[in-house]
């Protein structure tokens, strides 16, 4: 059964539910992290509107995100081909 919960970002509150513990933790920790890159943004950026510096936030954790999916992708290709190597390895020496 999911659990309301209510976090807030840029001063607003969200009402909001989780599914486990574990999915209540992610959203809280996600919605601090938001809120943290608001305050440095807010110093870096005066005058720029709070629209501005959720996009700018959006965007830079979008970048992350692809990035890391690029990653894991190359990750994974190097793992298969290392199977791949392993097997035909461990079929030649027999």
């Amino acid at each position: 059964m999911d659990q309301k919960i209510t976090i807030k970002i840029a001063e607003r509150k969200y009402a909001l539910s989780a599914s486990s513990p574990e999915k209540e933790a992610l959203i809280r920790t996600a919605a601090e992290g938001i809120n943290k890159k608001l305050e440095t943004l807010s110093a870096s950026m005066p005058g720029r509107s709070e629209l501005d510096k959720i996009t700018m936030i959006a965007l830079n954790l979008s970048i992350t995100s692809l990035s890391q999916q690029r990653e894991i992708e190359e990750v994974r290709s190097g793992i298969d081909k290392l199977t791949r190597d392993t097997e035909n390895y461990l079929e030649n020496i027999g």
